[in-house]
């Protein structure tokens, strides 16, 4: 917690970071899930993460997120069975996350 409160005073996060971070998709009521393979808490977690504004430049980073996993699928549903997914390199956000 002590972290989180140092990252919100240097600027690095924002209280409504920490609420996604916290809440996540629990607060949108979207019964639609176009995957069958995938959770449906998993698809608002991913639905509310496209909403969000991060950090004080309020940039939707992961805007294009619901699109992307549509259109490449197989790629993604292989990422998300990953046992160890943060390792592996993350489908269509690889050059976008190392840009930033």
């Amino acid at each position: 917690m002590m972290c989180t409160k140092i990252l919100i005073k240097d600027g690095r996060l924002t209280p409504a970071d920490v609420s996604l971070f916290l809440k996540a998709g629990g607060g949108i009521d979207d019964r639609s899930k176009p995957f069958s393979w995938m959770e449906q808490k998993t698809w608002l977690n991913i639905k509310a993460l496209s909403k969000h504004k991060f950090g004080n430049d309020h940039s939707y980073f992961f805007k294009e997120l619901p699109d992307r996993i549509t259109r490449n699928e197989p790629a993604w549903r292989k990422w998300i069975d990953e046992n160890e997914p943060e390792n592996t390199p993350i489908p269509d956000y690889e050059d976008k996350i190392a840009a930033d």
